[in-house]
């Protein structure tokens, strides 16, 4: 399939792709949909119809990133000109500079566009990326999106190899963490997003604290054209009080403001498809919940 995608115009690699997606979209389970569909009207305060619209167009994006990881082979070629890099010069800095004593960073980044370009995109602009995956249940269909993430130029390593990553840190290479999905109960720390308590994975500020090295926020969206725009934002730093718990609840509060604003300003490119408030409602009682309402001045989560 790679090499097909590769031997076809590009314009024609991604209509073919556009079509798949629509026709994944026919099947898609209807609870999946309505995942969606909820998550939108919550958050952004829409009609149904325009949720509908909005989550049908997130969802439809899959069908060209699909493509495009297909043909890594060929982009990796012709990067710069599907990928423009905005803010490559606040990595270049650091790197360069004296005060980084040889060590690493962590680059932030959410479900947003084509994550598996963006990890390319660094790679091929210089940037030594450890991209942290979750095991496909599929062993096949692991071990292919890991040949086309290293053909790009990444390294991968599995959120369980914790010691690999700060081992990588500690010897000058960029951890690329993805900070918007949920995570279970004992593993994240309640802040706010989209003005409703949220769950909220502490990877990014954990490392940074404890290694003592920046974050980079990193967003990627798509242009009108089908290229894409990467931009990467100055570097932020944990604070390092007494309360390490505070230190990286406030720093996993920026991350996701940011993560907020790069949403509402392309909704059609986020991943709503995922239960992104499911531990919430599940392994959080309903006194903690109001509780964390009430400290953040958070609105309840809704029920559609």
């Amino acid at each position: 399939m790679s090499r097909l995608a590769c031997a076809l115009p590009w314009g024609l690699c991604i209509s073919i792709g556009e079509i798949l997606a629509a026709i994944a979209w026919f099947f898609l389970p209807g609870k999946r949909k309505k995942i969606a569909v909820d998550n939108i009207r919550m958050c952004l305060e829409v009609s149904e119809d325009e949720a509908k619209r909005t989550a049908k167009a997130s969802t439809l994006q899959f069908g060209q990133i699909l493509m495009e990881v297909l043909c890594f082979p060929e982009l990796k070629k012709t990067m710069d000109k599907h990928v423009k890099v905005v803010g490559l010069e606040h990595l270049t800095n650091y790197i360069n500079s004296p005060d980084r004593e040889g060590k690493g960073a962590v680059i932030m980044t959410c479900h947003a566009d084509n994550w598996e370009l963006m990890g390319g995109a660094f790679a091929q602009n210089g940037i030594p990326l450890v991209g942290v995956a979750k095991k496909q249940k599929s062993e096949d269909a692991d071990k292919f999106v890991n040949e086309q993430r290293t053909l790009i130029g990444m390294h991968i390593t599995y959120r369980s190899g914790v010691r690999e990553m700060y081992k990588m840190l500690d010897e000058g290479h960029f951890i690329g963490l993805i900070m918007d999905q949920d995570v279970g109960k004992v593993d994240g720390v309640v802040v706010k997003f989209f003005d409703r308590a949220t769950n909220f994975v502490t990877g990014a500020a954990s490392m940074s604290r404890f290694r003592e090295v920046p974050i980079f926020p990193a967003f990627m969206h798509r242009n009108p054209d089908k290229t894409h725009t990467l931009e990467i934002f100055p570097p932020l730093c944990v604070e390092k009080t007494k309360d390490k718990r505070e230190d990286i609840r406030n720093m996993t509060q920026k991350l996701a403001t940011l993560i907020e604003n790069h949403v509402r300003k392309y909704p059609e490119e986020w991943f709503w498809l995922h239960d992104r408030w499911k531990s919430m409602r599940v392994e959080f009682s309903p006194e903690e919940v109001e509780n964390f309402n009430r400290e953040l001045n958070c609105k309840p989560l809704e029920v559609f």
